[in-house]
């Protein structure tokens, strides 16, 4: 028994180290976002996109997002819209039709979810006659800002080939939800995104408002569809050596769910995806990092195992309970890490969120969410278990989408 409670012993150390030491890197890392170095448009308009839109049963949002495409500051004849109408049952494709875009339609119940409809896109996109520069892909819930194309023609002339866009949300007060989505996504943006790119380091893509050099889809062939293609994808870029980067000068913005249920149905799929690709990657990643020596791959590597951030913050926390209030239950595992440590992670670990909010500009009514943050975080704990443990349902399910919202009613 003495020699089972060593081992546990010393696991539960490692363990703690472990989370002290990428705790420490990861504060370290965000504090590059207190920064922001504004990048100019220089260059003309001169690469030409496809414009892909990916829908299922989206009729209630869609028109609101090809109207705004249509508008986008950038000359029209040098871009395309079309319409993944994936498995619809409903009249996307007619109203997509309508309202000018290209309406494909696809029906293959083998092969659901967003990746498998990019990836036959992509094939019927290369076989017509008109070829393009880049794609460039939305979800039917989106709305774009007018300088979209504009910010990604300069970043693609300026030799970058995987750009992803700034992320916001448009329903933000809608409930406590779509509020602490809003902040997570502010606080991701600011201190995740912004402060890789500030380094040179790897940005990761959020499945939607992104740019690819359509050369590099044919050279290495979209290859993702599981339940986060989006992280498929950049995993296989970065391993690569082509580093997915950030344009926190143009705006996406998308629906977030309203209700808990529907909201931990979403991040359910999200985990379930992120903890397959990171069980298929994560070891080659971190190879390529050491045999490369280059810090990009080991960050990347570092994201793989972003699903235990909350479990770190959790942790850190309990940590710091324990060596402040002298808890007794929580003094062994209090007393492994520095003080030092234990004290400074947990107070950049809230006081990040706060600087993220205000160097945004969010409206004051916007940091309720950072008291709403510790319960939001409570409900991805169950999220987490349940999900390693599910990984290999790659069942895709659809995020129901209902405002349609248009793009005025956000600049207002």
């Amino acid at each position: 028994m003495s020699v089972i409670r060593e081992i546990i012993e010393g696991l539960f150390i490692g363990f703690t180290s472990t989370v002290g030491v990428i705790s420490t890197y990861q504060t370290l890392v965000s504090c590059a976002g207190l920064f922001r170095k504004k990048e100019q448009v220089t260059s003309e308009p001169q690469k030409t996109f496809a414009v892909l839109v990916a829908a299922h049963n989206e009729s209630a949002v869609i028109a609101p997002l090809i109207e705004n495409l249509k508008k986008l500051d950038y000359p029209r004849e040098m871009y395309d819209i079309f319409v993944i109408c994936d498995n619809c049952t409903d009249n996307t494709a007619e109203i997509s039709r309508a309202h000018g875009a290209i309406a494909c339609e696809r029906f293959d119940a083998s092969k659901r979810g967003k990746g498998y409809g990019i990836e036959w896109m992509l094939e019927n996109l290369w076989a017509r006659p008109k070829q393009y520069d880049a794609v460039v892909m939305f979800d039917a819930d989106n709305l774009v800002e007018k300088n979209f194309l504009k910010v990604m023609n300069d970043r693609l002339l300026k030799g970058e080939r995987v750009i992803q866009g700034y992320l916001d949300s448009k329903n933000p007060f809608d409930s406590w939800i779509t509020l602490s989505y809003a902040v997570t996504y502010w606080f991701t943006n600011r201190m995740w995104q912004l402060a890789r790119h500030n380094l040179g380091l790897p940005n990761t893509l959020g499945g939607t408002g992104l740019c690819i050099e359509s050369s590099l889809l044919k050279e290495m062939g979209w290859g993702a569809t599981s339940l986060t293609e989006d992280l498929e994808f950049a995993t296989r870029c970065i391993e690569r050596g082509i580093y997915p980067t950030w344009a926190h000068d143009t705006k996406v913005w998308d629906e977030k769910p309203i209700d808990l249920k529907a909201s931990m149905r979403q991040r359910l799929r999200w985990m379930q995806g992120h903890y397959d690709v990171a069980g298929r990657y994560i070891g080659s990643m971190l190879k390529n990092a050491v045999k490369t020596r280059r810090l990009g791959m080991l960050d990347a590597a570092f994201y793989l195992f972003q699903p235990m951030y909350v479990l770190m913050v959790t942790m850190m926390s309990l940590l710091f309970l324990g060596r402040y209030f002298d808890i007794a239950a929580l003094t062994p595992a209090a007393t492994i890490l520095p003080t030092w440590l234990v004290y400074g992670s947990t107070a950049v670990f809230y006081l990040l969120p706060f600087l993220a909010l205000y160097l945004e500009k969010v409206p004051l009514k916007g940091y309720l969410g950072l008291l709403l943050l510790p319960f939001f975080f409570l409900t991805w704990l169950p999220i987490l278990f349940y999900a390693f443990f599910t990984k290999k349902n790659q069942v895709w399910s659809h995020t129901s989408h209902t405002r349609a919202i248009r793009i005025e009613e956000i600049q207002q």
